[in-house]
């Protein structure tokens, strides 16, 4: 089984190595991220096995625009005309005007790691050298609590991206960090609250920066884009962290 319920109404879908978020209040859910192109018949799959249809999905909200976050995005706006909607910023990213992520050549000339070696055959088989640029993409439809199933409030906290969101969930005390803050990665060599390695960031400055915008969100419970829930509270786990990219910046 791949998911798993993390709260009141909050479920993880775990993909290829990365994490998507379902909101439910009563039939209807919101998606955050949506994998990897090839995770959406496990995306769709976990829907059902939780008692829903696909359909039932009002809405996706998008942390960033990359390969393994946008996935399934086409898939469910085609099938079922599934809006779509990230930070004003992040929707050139998204529409493939603009290039901010890791290239192929980035993790070529790391392949020596038996690790990411590991990762790149099973991104690989998952879509990861087809570009996937989200035409129909919209800015969130209003600016502080959105009106869909969990009320998620994006928080804006550029530097992985540009446009980079995460979505704080007030009445459940839960922030989904995507991947301004994560707890594992298969390119990285620890676990726990971190940064991603540097050549993933548009800007790891900024990404550090940005922890800022986290660290005084009420959430106990951290939902990262990549890696296990963690339930020691976001302002432990930007400390740790920030700890952590001590390292990446040297």
């Amino acid at each position: 089984m791949r998911h798993q319920q993390v709260a009141d109404n909050v479920f993880t879908v775990r993909g290829t190595d990365v994490n998507m978020v379902l909101l439910r209040d009563g039939r209807d859910l919101t998606l955050i991220d949506a994998g990897w192109y090839g995770d959406a018949g496990v995306l769709e799959q976990s829907i059902r096995e939780l008692g829903h249809r696909p359909e039932d999905i009002v809405a996706i909200l998008l942390t960033h625009a990359h390969l393994d976050h946008v996935g399934a995005l086409n898939h469910l706006h085609r099938h079922y005309g599934t809006p779509v909607y990230t930070s004003e910023t992040e929707v050139a990213h998204a529409r493939g005007e603009v290039h901010e992520s890791a290239t192929p050549l980035d993790v070529i000339v790391r392949l020596a790691d038996p690790a990411i070696l590991a990762w790149a055959a099973r991104i690989t088989a998952a879509g990861g050298l087809s570009k996937n640029p989200v035409p129909h993409i919209q800015p969130f439809p209003a600016d502080g609590p959105l009106d869909l199933p969990g009320n998620p409030v994006p928080v804006h906290c550029a530097g992985h991206t540009s446009g980079h969101s995460a979505f704080h969930l007030p009445e459940h005390g839960v922030i989904a960090t995507g991947d301004a803050l994560v707890t594992a990665h298969p390119a990285s060599k620890t676990t726990g609250p971190q940064l991603l390695p540097k050549f993933f960031h548009h800007s790891t400055e900024d990404t550090l920066a940005a922890l800022r915008a986290l660290e005084g969100v009420d959430a106990p419970l951290v939902l990262p884009g990549h890696g296990r829930p963690f339930r020691r509270g976001i302002a432990e786990a930007v400390a740790r962290a920030r700890d952590h990219a001590a390292g990446l910046l040297r």
